[in-house]
């Protein structure tokens, strides 16, 4: 009798663990991300501080933005945190996201070698450092994946009246990788290349690459956040997605941003400010 009381007392034990543990596995989100908030070392800081607060583990897929987009579109994430708007909009309109929330905005800064052979650095006009750029065959490199910063630098060059893929000569390298590794052949390679400012101040070889233009407002980098439409793909965790979007533009979360620093650097200025 004592036996069958241990082996009971036993199996309920383990079905209250599993219980648990199924319980603890669930608490858990996916976010489908820019690479800028990954490599900028961002979600470092405030995903301990959501966690601390609401118990939910965030496993962030750091893509670029067409493919964060592209992830959420297959049901492969709860949320997606992105920055190119006109992609969102659509992604919403088609039905795949719920709705779009602005978190927080950068901006873009053009990097480039100290010997600046495109004689632009100190400029505030990312139309006129293009051109430039262009017209004297400086080595540039494009990230070329698809991503948000990959959709500003494609329509920068629009904007300077340049058609990049037709009028692009050995000077311009697409090289399909993230932020951080078109940085670094830039910084290998001596050229110029457009980066969200977060990654930069986050690049621990720098070489010889300074800011060559800042301060122009289409160089301006809006983020946001959107919840994965659950009536397309209904194993979406809703709830637990919500609250983090919630958290994302609550004060604790705007802060927690607000909070984030490089070297003393602000990196993401909160949308509520």
């Amino acid at each position: 009798m004592r036996k069958r009381r241990m082996l009971t007392l036993f199996a309920i034990a383990f079905a209250l663990a599993q219980v648990s543990l199924a319980s603890a596995e669930t608490k858990s989100i996916v976010v489908a991300s820019t690479t800028s908030a990954e490599d900028s070392g961002l979600f470092r800081h405030i995903l301990p501080l959501f966690k601390q607060k609401t118990g939910i583990d965030v496993k962030v897929a750091a893509r670029g933005t067409g493919q964060a987009l592209d992830m959420a579109r297959r049901g492969d994430a709860d949320v997606v945190l992105v920055h190119a708007r006109e992609a969102e909009k659509k992604f919403v309109a088609e039905g795949f996201g719920v709705k779009l929330y602005p978190v927080m905005y950068n901006d873009f800064v053009i990097i480039g070698p100290k010997n600046d052979p495109a004689s632009i650095t100190g400029s505030r006009h990312a139309i006129f450092a293009l051109q430039a750029i262009k017209a004297k065959g400086a080595p540039f490199i494009s990230r070329g994946d698809g991503s948000g910063t990959h959709i500003a630098e494609i329509n920068l060059w629009h904007a300077a009246g340049i058609d990049i893929e037709k009028e692009k000569g050995p000077w311009y390298k697409s090289i399909g990788q993230g932020m951080g590794a078109a940085l670094n052949m830039a910084a290998a390679t001596g050229a110029y290349v457009l980066s969200d400012r977060g990654t930069w101040l986050s690049l621990k070889n720098k070489s010889d690459l300074v800011i060559a233009v800042e301060g122009d407002k289409l160089l301006f980098n809006q983020y946001d956040a959107i919840l994965v439409n659950p009536a397309k793909h209904p194993h979406v965790k809703k709830e637990l997605g919500q609250q983090f979007i919630d958290w994302l533009i609550s004060h604790d979360g705007q802060q927690a941003i607000a909070d984030y620093k490089i070297e003393g650097e602000q990196v993401f200025w909160p949308q509520q400010h």
